[in-house]
């Protein structure tokens, strides 16, 4: 029988990955600094501009050289376009919902709210940074933590001097509000 009549894959009708999951809670604006925003821009441009042609014309070579079915690097190569792709339409769909806040023009900035810097103690005596940040650029290794998580909702509105309570795995635990501050780039927000 000929081969143009038997089913044979070449990769092509995989299922599509689905998109990653949306980590904010419905309804909830998409706030962002603005380093956290650029940092998604260029991102989204390295892989419009730079990855996604590399891989492109990969593939096209690869298709090239005939039987796709064991073409490893046509194969790796689509699968690679899907991820690109996939991640590609992840970032317009948060850059388009960006609510860009300044942390440096906030007001009240004797209370915590979005993009300020706290430096807090715990019921150990252990004083610790964090910056709160939008849910895409959190880094909890550079002490940059979403707004939305457990740590900055008890924060939120403090003021130097209070003690909150954080829910945490270990169960609730008291934290007092050492030091406030706006403006500051999350290099200097790291965990101490």
């Amino acid at each position: 029988m000929s081969k143009a009549f038997t089913k044979e894959s070449d990769g092509d009708d995989e299922e599509e990955l689905p998109d990653t999951p949306d980590s904010l809670p419905k309804g909830v604006k998409n706030y962002i600094t603005p380093e956290g925003h650029a940092r998604l821009e260029h991102e989204l441009f390295q892989l419009t501009s730079v990855e996604r042609p590399k891989v492109v014309d990969v593939v096209s070579w690869a298709a090239g050289n005939g039987d796709r079915s064991e073409n490893g690097d046509y194969i790796y190569g689509k699968k690679k376009l899907r991820e690109i792709d996939r991640r590609t339409r992840f970032l317009l769909k948060r850059l388009e919902r960006a609510e860009v806040v300044d942390p440096a023009r906030q007001s009240g900035l004797d209370r915590v709210y979005f993009g300020a810097t706290v430096t807090y103690e715990d019921s150990k005596g252990q004083e610790r940074r964090v910056r709160i940040v939008g849910v895409d650029e959190a880094r909890q290794d550079e002490g940059d933590i979403s707004w939305v998580s457990p740590i900055a909702r008890a924060l939120h509105k403090a003021e130097e001097g209070d003690v909150v309570k954080v829910r945490t795995p270990g169960g609730v635990e008291e934290i007092e509000v050492v030091e406030i501050s706006y403006g500051q780039s999350s290099s200097v927000a790291k965990n101490e």
